[in-house]
């Protein structure tokens, strides 16, 4: 199960490379949670819910992001879950500055699907190449 497991993931990974969110659909549960943990000011970031909210992120991911590299470069799988250890670099287009940051992507499965992908990361890298500049506290009581 565990190779089987594996292979989900890096074909997960190969339709990302090719644009191609219908087959990372089908590889996920309809009750997947998806979680990229970043400042609030990140588009993509946050904890998401369900195939539809998933499909989002990566319309929102490719709105927002360009990726010049992402290799996921080691796999390690246990039981029910496989974690993915990588790299990646872009730019975020809304600014134009580049992140770098290396990842694990931790992936759990039941029944041969992904209910849950929490990755980590360089929050900080990330954060720092959305921020725009603009108080990320707007709407706080006692902030603008």
């Amino acid at each position: 199960m565990e190779e089987l497991n594996t292979q989900v993931v890096r074909d997960i990974y190969a339709g990302f490379k090719r644009g191609d969110i219908p087959a990372i659909l089908d590889r996920i549960a309809d009750d997947v949670v998806w979680d990229v943990p970043a400042p609030p000011h990140v588009p993509h970031a946050g904890r998401r819910f369900g195939r539809d909210e998933v499909a989002r992120f990566f319309k929102i991911l490719k709105e927002n992001a360009e990726f010049h590299t992402f290799e996921p470069r080691d796999f390690v799988a246990e039981g029910d879950r496989v974690a993915a250890v990588g790299h990646y670099s872009g730019r975020a287009k809304t600014t134009g500055r580049d992140f770098v940051t290396d990842f694990v992507m931790v992936f759990t499965f039941r029944d041969g699907k992904v209910v849950e992908m929490r990755e980590y990361l360089d929050t900080a890298a990330l954060g720092s190449a959305f921020d725009t500049g603009e108080s990320h506290l707007a709407g706080v009581p006692g902030n603008p």
